[in-house]
């Protein structure tokens, strides 16, 4: 008894369940997917209402005017890849060996589910899920299990539910497959003419006929039809690699500018790219929106909340405001969302102290502030790796849960420095390029100690050149009639002198 078990998942009219799965509004609607380039546009894909109207592939734009209920969408490749991926990646949390069988209208995948059993359940059962995670993204798709490679497939294409798996019994392939049409068959047109002229409409009538005389009249391909009919056609099982992006793109039936009304669109990939998320038990740490607009340009936005979340309001509202604060400058002809993940966990800094406020609303605050503000002026100092003082740049805030370590005994410093900012220009009077007599708000003092200087210099290879030089100084007050004098008529302070510009200035005072 073989131990190979394939599960294949299929699931027709491709273009229009990619189209019409960011579209959730149209589902209920006839719709006929159009490709092509007019005025050669035909139809290629259509959906059970337009069906059910008399709607047929191959029809041109002038006969779909007779009906006119129909919807009318045209044909994206790119939403069509984007939804393949989806669906690849929903399927390697099932297995790692998925091959993909290639279609222009529809999409079909095998997974290799041999000793899957104690992880899964049972075939069947595993197919369910399988078909309930599809289902989940937004596609309807039928499932086959069997020993055979080929006859799932076969069963998938001929199956015509898309809840309950179509089992096939191990050696019983032959009688599962002999009730199907040759049309789940890969048949060229000449040799459904022949059948069709010998009276043989199912697999089982194929699957019945001598075999030498078939080869006689179709050659060897004859045989393999008839392997195939019989579920004994053996198949070299080639794998795709792994290709993880959570990534959905939105094509618009007509330029935009207004940016609630893309909302609604991108509540929809939020939700595919929050359950693609949740099947990996991941959250959404980032989200990189990329608008198409008129003219071949791309506007790109970067969202980066706190902490990961899975929360869907949540995205929706930081996706808001900061197209509000950052419009695109041309009309919207299409969108991108493209997800980074992280873990989920709840951030509890001491098993004794109070939870942090909400995340979200932190997020929801900073994102209205950065509207006022600017994106620049919002979030976490961080210090640039070098000697120019004060150099630093403005960071995205976020929530390391690291508790503070407060067990080590803390001991203040004898001496404060209290750093003046911006620093305040002096008139300074050297001896022999040492600091002597200075002016500071409005009061002379004359050096008593000085100690430096201390160098320091970069950006040599910009424009950005500097060039500095720190000294620490203890003064005393030249006129002892002051109005505000200082306590012991001393001064003790920082100073640093511009090299290039030959300019002093006092950045910092010591208590």
């Amino acid at each position: 008894m073989s131990s190979e078990v394939y599960v294949c998942v299929y699931a027709k009219e491709f273009p229009a369940q990619a189209l019409l799965r960011l579209r959730p509004e149209m589902r209920s609607k006839a719709i006929a997917v159009m490709d092509g380039d007019p005025p050669f546009q035909r139809v290629c894909s259509l959906n059970k209402y337009a069906r059910e109207l008399g709607v047929v592939t191959g029809m041109s734009r002038s006969e779909l005017e007779g009906f006119p209920s129909i919807n009318i969408l045209k044909r994206s490749p790119r939403e069509e890849q984007t939804t393949c991926f989806g669906l690849l990646e929903c399927a390697w949390t099932y297995s790692p060996r998925i091959e993909e069988i290639h279609s222009d209208a529809a999409f079909c995948c095998v997974l290799d589910m041999s000793g899957s059993e104690k992880l899964f359940g049972p075939p069947q059962i595993a197919a369910s899920r399988i078909q309930e995670a599809f289902a989940a993204l937004g596609l309807s798709c039928s499932a086959a299990v069997s020993s055979n490679f080929h006859a799932a497939v076969c069963l998938a294409r001929g199956s015509r539910s898309c809840q309950t798996p179509v089992i096939a019994p191990t050696g019983a392939e032959r009688q599962s497959l002999a009730r199907l049409p040759l049309a789940v068959l890969d048949v060229s047109e000449e040799d459904t003419e022949t059948f069709m002229q010998w009276g043989i409409t199912t697999l089982g009538e194929l699957a019945v006929l001598p075999e030498k005389d078939l080869i006689a009249r179709l050659g060897q391909e004859g045989k393999q039809l008839r392997q195939l009919a019989r579920g004994e056609y053996p198949h070299l099982f080639l794998p795709v690699e792994p290709i993880i992006e959570l990534k959905e793109y939105l094509e618009l039936d007509s330029p935009v500018d207004v940016l609630d009304s893309l909302l609604f669109g991108a509540g929809v990939m939020l939700e595919q790219l929050i359950e693609r998320a949740k099947a990996r038990v991941l959250c959404l740490a980032a989200v990189i929106a990329e608008l198409g607009v008129e003219g071949g340009g791309i506007h790109t936005r970067i969202i980066r909340p706190a902490i990961p979340s899975n929360d869907k309001k949540l995205w929706l509202k930081l996706l808001h405001l900061d197209w509000i604060s950052y419009p695109p400058q041309a009309a919207i002809i299409s969108m991108s969302l493209t997800a980074e993940t992280g873990q989920a966990g709840t951030l509890q800094l001491g098993l004794f102290s109070p939870q942090l406020p909400e995340p979200e609303r932190l997020d929801v605050t900073l994102a209205r502030i950065r509207a006022v503000v600017g994106e620049e002026r919002v979030g976490s100092i961080e210090l640039k790796d070098s000697h120019h003082p004060d150099e630093f740049h403005v960071k995205p805030f976020t929530l390391t849960g690291k508790p503070d370590r407060h067990d080590r005994e803390v001991k203040m410093p004898a001496t404060v420095m209290r750093c003046i900012r911006p620093p305040e220009t002096v008139t300074m009077v050297s001896r022999n390029h040492v600091p002597h007599i200075f002016y500071f708000r409005g009061i002379a003092y004359e050096a008593e100690n000085v100690y430096g200087p201390w160098r320091a210099a970069g950006g040599w290879w910009s424009d950005g050149h500097w060039s500095i030089e720190e000294w620490d100084i203890i003064a005393r007050l030249r006129d002892s009639i002051s109005t505000y004098p200082p306590k012991d008529n001393l001064l003790c302070c920082c100073m640093t002198r511009e090299i290039n510009t030959d300019i002093w200035q006092v950045s910092a005072l010591y208590d």
